[in-house]
Order: C-alpha cells, then structure tokens, then sequence
C-alpha cells in the first residue's frame, strides 16, 4: 500500500508544483494529467473485478508494485505530455491492482487468523507512503530526480513485499456473478463512495501547489504534504476505534465532514493555521474513509471480496476522474480553487447524509 498508493498514487501532488514551474504547466494540464491516472485507476478497478484472471493474488500484486515502480521511475525521462498521460495512465491501472489484491489477500489472511484489528496496519501503509513521498521530493531538489527516486523507492519495496508474502498458491477466485446488479444498500454506499472521490481528491491533488503559490504560507511547502502523510498513517486505527463506539455509518458519515472542512480551510482560509488544519484533516480521514468504506461494503456483500472491493474502487476512481480536470479548468479560469473545493466540500457533505440516512 505505501509503495502502490502513497507512493505510485499521490507522489504526484508534492511534485506538481516543480513541474509546473519548470516545464509551464496550466492547471489544466496538471489536472488532467492527474486524471489520467485516475482513469487507469478506475480501469484497473473494472478489470480486476473480472472474473476468471489467471494466476495468484500474490504474483497480481507484485506485477502491480513493479508496474507502478516502473512508471513512477519513467516520468523522469521524459517531457513530452503524451508519455506523461500513458505513464500517470498505467501507473493509475497498477495502483487499483495493488489495492484491490493487495486488500483482498491482506484482509482474507487476517480474517482466517482472527486479528481484524490488523487492518489498520495495512492501510496505515499509504500514509507512510505519503509521508516518504513528501521526504524524497524535498531531499531531491528538481522534479525528476524525485520521479526517479520515487520510483526506486517503490522498487525496493516488490522485494520486501515478494519476502514477506510467501506463495501459498491462493489462486484468484471468480467474482460471484450479480443478479440484477448490487442491493440498494450497497448502491447507495458506491454512491458516497464515489461523492468521497470526488470531494477529497482537488486537496489531494493541489494542496501543495495552493501552498507554494501563496506567499503568505509557501514557507510550510516542505512540510505540509508530510503532515498529511504523518496523520494518515495511524487514521485508520483511530476510525477503526471511533467505528467501534458509534457503529460504521455515522463513522463514515462524521469523517467526511471532517474532511470537507478541511477542503474548504484549504481555499477559503490560506493561512498557516488554515492550511496546516487542512493538511492534518485531509490526512486524518481520507485513509479512515477509505477503510470504513471497503470494511462496510464486505459487511453488506459477503463472500469473494474482489468483486465487491472493485466495484468501490471504480466509483471511487470515477469521482477522482471528473475531480481535477474540474479544478484545473475552473482554476485556469478564475484563478482560484475556491468553486472547486467548495463544490468539493459539497460531495462530501452529501456523502455523509447518504451514509447517515443508511442503517447499518
């Protein structure tokens, strides 16, 4: 998860602004380019959900890191547009590889052993990710030295992760096939699912590109993208806990307000007190969201958790597809994210009613 998500996925924010500095960028190029890796995301989403994909989820997974380490790497070669989209693109597919086999393989095996509560640790991995993400773009200066360092980053992560998952032989097994699409309660948490996707990723995608181009708070660059990593690591632990005391929906549902004030603080209040509540907000609960989602969806739909996990993850990806070419061309013509997040604020807020109005 650090190497696929935090890293593959979201080393891209703290790097956006190097980019676009060196090499001209308009926000709409930023935001589609975020996009494109969106789009793999919900394109590997869809065809991990079919069923009858020969091999192991062990041997699906370690494709996927490579992949992702392999195209993290090679956007340090290039400059030309057209192999940023196709690298962001398959680096997008390799990301939902990795967190649908490696949900799959990591929840099933603790289920078996009885120690849920291990969850927390797996998805802790992705603010960790975040968090070296945010480590290596600063120690590395320019925006390709940190693409490549990223990637060989990710890279030594295929064989700590090939060492610590041994081959048990757990083939693949085919997604039960749907009567009549999914129940109603499970529709309506893709749907929240999706507003989630939508609401939090113009924050996740130009957090850091609000900070260095706000004078008033550019001196927090360096640290604000680590924040989000360092509060997203123990989030899942923490919601996990809250779910516990207050049940899943209203969980879910209190997250995402958390989060959707943090995405207004982020263009409605670019101080340092607002950018850092931001940040530490937008860490606090996107991986917590994202737990109790998945969790939630495998409580309503019982048995191969592929299926139902990829279908989460694709409406989650169509969110985050339409989210930063909507920011981006609205930035380029108005000069700020302000309608963006606000809108952004918007899908959260209407996530978390239909989550609340849901029973559990």
């Amino acid at each position: 998860m650090a190497a696929a998500v935090g890293i593959g996925r979201f080393v891209y924010t703290p790097i956006l602004p190097l980019m676009v500095e060196d090499l001209g960028m308009t926000r709409s190029a930023a935001g589609l380019l975020a996009s494109a890796n969106n789009a793999g995301y919900l394109a590997g989403a869809l065809v991990a959900a079919m069923p009858g994909l020969p091999g192991s989820r062990r041997r699906w997974l370690l494709v996927a890191l490579l992949v992702s380490a392999l195209t993290t790497a090679s956007m340090a070669v290039t400059s030309w547009s057209p192999a940023f989209l196709l690298l962001r693109f398959a680096g997008g597919v390799a990301s939902a590889f990795g967190l649908v086999y490696s949900s799959a393989l990591v929840l099933d095996r603790i289920g078996r052993g009885g120690r849920p509560g291990l969850s927390a640790v797996h998805f802790a991995g992705v603010g960790t990710g975040i968090a070296v993400s945010a480590m290596v773009v600063f120690l590395s200066g320019g925006w390709r030295t940190a693409w490549l360092a990223a990637g060989l980053t990710s890279l030594v992560a295929v064989g700590i992760v090939a060492a610590l998952i041994p081959d048990r032989g757990d083939v693949t097994a085919p997604a039960p096939s749907a009567s009549g699409g999914p129940a109603p309660s499970l529709a309506t948490l893709v749907t929240a699912y999706g507003l989630f996707g939508f609401g939090y990723i113009i924050t996740a995608t130009f957090l850091v590109a609000i900070v260095r181009a706000s004078p008033q708070v550019r001196a927090l660059e360096a640290f604000v993208w680590l924040l989000v990593g360092l509060t997203a690591a123990p989030s899942v632990g923490v919601w996990t806990a809250v779910e516990g005391r207050v049940g899943i929906s209203r969980s879910f549902a209190l997250a995402c307000v958390l989060e959707a004030v943090g995405v207004a603080a982020s263009a409605l209040w670019v101080r340092p007190t607002g950018i850092l509540l931001a940040a530490a907000l937008l860490g606090a609960t996107f991986m917590g969201i994202t737990a109790l989602g998945l969790t939630w969806a495998r409580r309503i739909a019982p048995g191969d958790p592929r299926s139902t996990l990829a279908m989460m993850t694709a409406a989650f990806g169509f969110g985050q597809i339409v989210g930063p070419v909507f920011a981006g061309i609205v930035y380029d013509a108005t000069g700020t994210l302000v309608v963006p997040s606000l809108a952004a604020a918007g899908a959260l807020l209407a996530g978390a009613t239909l989550a609340i109005t849901r029973s559990e």
